[in-house]
């Protein structure tokens, strides 16, 4: 995906608020086209998961955790912003992959 589609003043570049808020709304319709994406990799582990237990992985929510705050820290990110927005995208993407996980599984 290409980041820079959606045209926006750099954050250096701002003058005013009008362009700063530009820049936000822009920053944030794309990351509703990537969590909209990871969103999807949940409904495929939905799926692929054949133990509705394996849906909650705590290793795993720890290992993504860990590679989180070292890419916000390489990229500039606040890890006291990084770590709780994380944490509580994967408990929702949890919840979700268990409705997918059930939704699947329905006997009719």
């Amino acid at each position: 995906m290409d980041f820079h589609t959606d045209p926006r003043p750099a954050p250096d570049d701002c003058s005013t608020m009008t362009e700063v808020r530009q820049g936000v709304d822009a920053i944030d319709r794309l990351l509703v086209a990537v969590l909209a994406e990871r969103q999807r990799y949940m409904d495929a582990a939905a799926r692929i998961k054949t133990d509705r237990a394996a849906v909650r992985d705590v290793a795993r929510v720890e290992e993504v955790v860990a590679r989180v705050k070292a890419a916000a820290r390489a990229a500039g990110l606040s890890e006291t912003i990084a770590e709780p927005v994380w944490r509580t995208l994967i408990e929702a993407c949890i919840a979700h992959e268990f409705g997918v996980w059930d939704r699947l599984r329905q006997t009719a």
